[in-house]
C-alpha cells in the first residue's frame, strides 16, 4: 500500500530548508533534510543534515472509570523496547496515529474501540507531546476519558483486543487508579505516554471523580 504524501516542513522565519530526500518509503517514511537555522547568537547555523521520521500526529487516551476508580491500560510486545534493553511487553494507553485529516479525538474513538472494545462518553484533553524530538515529527494530543471498566479476572485481565489485519495481540488490563498512580511514579511504565497520562491523573483524579460522578 503507497503512503499518502506528508505535508512539507511548515516555513518559520528563522530557518532555512535547502533540501529534502525521501530516503525510505516502508510502513513509515523517512526523509534526509538539509538545512540552516537562526542560532542563539543571532547568526544563521551552518547546513545541518538530518534525518526524519515522518510519523505524523497521534492520539493517546487515558481510560478512567470514577465510579470504580480504576483506570484501563493494555499491553503488548514492542521490539523497539526489546532493541532499548527493556522489556518488550509495556503497559501502554489505546492509542494510535490519526489517518488523513482526521481529527485527533476521532482518532483516540476508533482506536479504543479497536483495541479495548471500549467506548469513552466524556473526554478531556490533557496535552500535545512530542515524543522523539531528535528525530520524528509525531505529535501525541493525549486525553482523559470516562469509561466503565470491565470485568476482570484475579489479575485485572479483562480481555484482549487489537486490528487482527494489522496482527496485533493486545491484552487489556483494569487497574486500581491509585496502585497504577504509584506504579507510574516508582518508575515502572518505560512508555511515556503512559506515564505522562498517570501524572496528570495524580494530580486530577478527586476534581474528575466529583465532576464524571456527577454528570
Amino acid at each position: 500500500m503507497s503512503q499518502p504524501p506528508t505535508p512539507p516542513i511548515p516555513t518559520h522565519p528563522d530557518v532555512v530548508v535547502e533540501a529534502g530526500q525521501r530516503v525510505w518509503s516502508g510502513r513509515f517514511p523517512l526523509d534526509v533534510i538539509t538545512f540552516r537555522h537562526r542560532r542563539f547568537d543571532g547568526a544563521l547555523s551552518a547546513t545541518r543534515r538530518w534525518e526524519l521520521w515522518r510519523r505524523g500526529p497521534a492520539a493517546a487516551l487515558l481510560p478512567y472509570d470514577p465510579l470504580a476508580d480504576a483506570v484501563v491500560l493494555i499491553e503488548q510486545f514492542r521490539l523497539p523496547a526489546l532493541a532499548a534493553g527493556v522489556d518488550p511487553v509495556l503497559v501502554e494507553l489505546p492509542a494510535g496515529l490519526c489517518e488523513d485529516n482526521e481529527d485527533p479525538a476521532a482518532t483516540i474513538r476508533r482506536e479504543m474501540r479497536e483495541e479495548t472494545g471500549l467506548d469513552a462518553d466524556r473526554m478531556e484533553r490533557i496535552g500535545g507531546f512530542l515524543l522523539t524530538a531528535g528525530g520524528a515529527d509525531e505529535f501525541c494530543h493525549l486525553y482523559a476519558g470516562r469509561v466503565v471498566a470491565p470485568p476482570a479476572d484475579g489479575e485485572g485481565i479483562a480481555g484482549f483486543g487489537g486490528e487482527a489485519s494489522e496482527n496485533e495481540d493486545i491484552r487489556v488490563r483494569v487497574w486500581d487508579a491509585a496502585d497504577a498512580i504509584e506504579s507510574a511514579f516508582a518508575g515502572y511504565f518505560t512508555n511515556s505516554i503512559t506515564a505522562l497520562g498517570l501524572f496528570w491523573l495524580a494530580s486530577k483524579r478527586d476534581r474528575l471523580r466529583q465532576q464524571w460522578m456527577a454528570a
